[in-house]
Parts: C-alpha cells; sequence; structure tokens
C-alpha cells in the first residue's frame, strides 16, 4: 500500500543515510503544542533538541495555555466519569491528530510511532500491501484510487484508476479514514484483504493478497522512426538515477527524440524531479521556485550541463501531479519539452516529513511551488501545448494498445515531423 503519492515531498530525518541533501525545518509552534499536550494527559516525555528548547522561548505560551487547560479541563472530566478503560497513548494520539486535521489540508497528516517505518518504507518505495496509489478526495470526502501500482496485485485484480475505497474487510470508510484504512490494507505476505470499490453505479468487491512490492517504476522501450520512450508512475529514491540509466541504453540504440510518459505519475520525491529536469535544462535555469508562508523564496537551478539534447514530448493527464507538474512545468516553461494530453491535476503545494525524537512524525505542507515562468499550478494544473482525450472506448491509459492511445500517437507525430 502507498499512501497519498500525489504529494511532492522532501524527507527530513534525524540521521542522514543518504548522500542528498534534504531541508530540515524547526516546527517550534506544532512542537511546543505537543510538549504542553502531553504533559496535560500525564504522559511526561519531552522533545529533545538544544535548538527546540532555545527557540520555544521565542514564542508566547497564551495560546499553548489554552490549549493546555481546555486539554485539562476535559482530561479532568474524562477521568472522574468516563466508564470504561483510559488509554492514555490512545488519547494523546487522537488530540494531535485532531489538532492537526483541524488545518483542513488533505496533505498535511500525523504519522505515529507505530506507523512511521510502514510510512517511510512506502515513501522510498519499498512496501507490503496490493500496490495502489491513493488519495484523499476532499470535495466528496471519498479515498480514491489514483492508480494501481503496474504488476501489482490491484492491478491484477482490475482496480483501476478513479476507483473509489468505500469499505475494507467490510468496515465502510470516508475520506476521514484515510489513515486508518491505510493501515488496513497493509497486512502481512500472504495474507489478504478485501476491498469494495464504488465505479460509476456500481459497488464491486475485490479479494486480494498482499504481496512484497518493490516499485521499480522506470520502463523504457524503442518506438519507430528513432524515437524512445520512457514511462514511470512514480518518483521514488533512486527513480532519476533508473531514468538516466534507461535514457542511456536507448541513446545506444540510436534514438534521436524522445517521449517521457507521466500520465498517472502522482509525484514523489521534489529532489528526484529536479535531478531528472536537470539532465535535461542547460546549466544554470531555474527550475523551480518555493515560496514559503513568509514568502521567502528559493530559487532552485540546474547545476550541470545537461546530458539530454533532443526534441521531447511529455505526455500528461488529469493524474499527472505533484512532482510530475515540476517536471512538466520547468521543461514546458524552459522550451525544452512540448506537453500532450489532458490537463494536469493542479498541486503546486510541497510536503515535508519531519520525523521526531519520540519515533512519530509529521508531513506537512511547507511550500508552495512556480514554474520557472512563475505560473502558479495549485488548484489549477498544466495546460498541454496539444490537448488530446483518449476515445471514449479507452477505459484506462494503463491497458490502452499504442494504436489506441491517440495521445501517444500525437506524441510520435509531432517528433516525426520536428
Amino acid at each position: 500500500m502507498q499512501e497519498n503519492k500525489n504529494n511532492g515531498y522532501k524527507i527530513v530525518t534525524q540521521k542522514r543515510q543518504r548522500s542528498k541533501t534534504y531541508k530540515i525545518i524547526m516546527l517550534v509552534i506544532l512542537v511546543a503544542f505537543i510538549t504542553f499536550l502531553i504533559t496535560s494527559i500525564g504522559m511526561y516525555q519531552y522533545f529533545s533538541g538544544e535548538s527546540i528548547i532555545t527557540k520555544s522561548s521565542l514564542f508566547s505560551s497564551s495560546n499553548s495555555d489554552d490549549i493546555t487547560n481546555s486539554i485539562e479541563k476535559y482530561k479532568k472530566i474524562i477521568d472522574k466519569y468516563y466508564l470504561g478503560e483510559i488509554d492514555e497513548e490512545k488519547l494523546k494520539e487522537g488530540a494531535i491528530k485532531g489538532y492537526i486535521e483541524g488545518l483542513d489540508d488533505p496533505y498535511t497528516e500525523y504519522i505515529s510511532k507505530d506507523e512511521m517505518e510502514d510510512y517511510m518504507e512506502d515513501t522510498m518505495g519499498n512496501f507490503v500491501g496490493i500496490g495502489i496509489y491513493m488519495v484523499k478526495d476532499t470535495e466528496n470526502n471519498k479515498i480514491q484510487v489514483l492508480a494501481p501500482i503496474k504488476n501489482s496485485p490491484a492491478e491484477k485484480a482490475g482496480i483501476l484508476p478513479g476507483d473509489y475505497i468505500v469499505a475494507v474487510n467490510g468496515e465502510q470508510c470516508t475520506g476521514d479514514d484515510f489513515s486508518t484504512i491505510s493501515n488496513k490494507i497493509k497486512g502481512e505476505v500472504g495474507s489478504s484483504v478485501k476491498i469494495d470499490i464504488q465505479r460509476e453505479d456500481e459497488t464491486l468487491s475485490f479479494e486480494i493478497e498482499r504481496e512484497n512490492i518493490k516499485v521499480n517504476p522506470v520502463e523504457s522501450k524503442l518506438l519507430e522512426n528513432n524515437i524512445g520512450y520512457i514511462e514511470f508512475s512514480s518518483f521514488d529514491d533512486g527513480t532519476a538515477e533508473d531514468f538516466k540509466s534507461k535514457y542511456e541504453e536507448l541513446e545506444k540504440q540510436g534514438i534521436t527524440s524522445l517521449i517521457i510518459d507521466l500520465r498517472n505519475n502522482g509525484g514523489g520525491i521534489v529532489d528526484e524531479a529536479l535531478e531528472i529536469a536537470e539532465y535535461i535544462a542547460d546549466k544554470g535555469s531555474v527550475l523551480l521556485y518555493e515560496v514559503d508562508k513568509n514568502n521567502n523564496e528559493e530559487v532552485e537551478k540546474s547545476k550541470n550541463e545537461p546530458i539530454i539534447n533532443m526534441p521531447i514530448v511529455i505526455l500528461t493527464n488529469e493524474n499527472t501531479a505533484s512532482s510530475s507538474e515540476i517536471l512538466a512545468g520547468a521543461l514546458k516553461d524552459l522550451g525544452k519539452a512540448k506537453i500532450v494530453g489532458t490537463k494536469t491535476y493542479g498541486k503546486g503545494v510541497i510536503q515535508e516529513v519531519i520525523s521526531l525524537s519520540d519515533g512519530s512524525g509529521l508531513k506537512i505542507t511547507t511550500k508552495k511551488y512556480l514554474t520557472p515562468n512563475r505560473t502558479e499550478i495549485n488548484g489549477v494544473g498544466i495546460e498541454p501545448d496539444e490537448t488530446v482525450e483518449l476515445p471514449d472506448t479507452v477505459t484506462s491509459v494503463l491497458n490502452v494498445n499504442e494504436e489506441e492511445d491517440t495521445q501517444l500517437q500525437k506524441a510520435i507525430e509531432i517528433l516525426k515531423n520536428n
């Protein structure tokens, strides 16, 4: 099971095991709140870190005191009257989750200590589950399948992009149950899970066996007229290197142009998208503007000479999101690629995953991004240079053949005439 892969995000951990540099942000107000909260319900644990203790003094404690006093009032009532057993740890986690859900941001979520290890494995592209990317549809308050992973148990069972998950193992669910349902879909290798799907006007049930899933999303092939084709479904750890390897294989076969298929690519690690953009953009080119809540702006530029210098077409659809939009938007604005297909999803905000010292974590929206031309993507999407719809007879781009794939055929036509 893979969660929220339409989120562009950066991973922040206390011990770095990789050579890439990830940005660290100090969420002082939130940590201060959690510290007060934990104290108030009897869990006398504190978040370590000298910088937290030092910086917390910069903020007024009045708001935290109000929160603490409110929680304390309810705690006294519960302690005095509640008939059942009290699990302080569950109360603490419920309070934190409720506080964060109050932000009303579908991309920001609390990750408990028990969930954190699985979450980070999923983020890096290794997990046990049925192999789907899913997203919370806030408008309908439902859990929607963004796409099944190729050759995954979900794809083999017949799960399709756009399906709504309405029940897991007989338990009805809404978008508010995203994290809970995500955990229920996970399980041991070889075990099964029952998924009820709403697809238009019918409800379908699937019994799917869980497997070890290693996401290796980059696939390539040689098309007619020496056109190379590269497709991948997410930006996981190592995707950029895999992309480069696949390109070099195609280059040896004599390709003179390239199609990058980002349809149904829900995004992933931002740095992976930027690294692929660097393979194509001129050195010194602006790839991305990142803007925080204080309007502080950070500019991401290409630091290396490009290794790909040929005509490129990028395929997009309504499920092309986040990091995919970063790559497509950068190459379109820089004049390095044409976009063919339909308008993209429109997620122009970036999340960072904060690993806290108690083992829990927070995935939080910290910045919005703008393309090199300072175009906003969030809630808008990227318009293609050539809008091409798939035929009505095609139910999914995942199983369309090349002859019926009008978007692919348009890309081939453009490159043949280039």
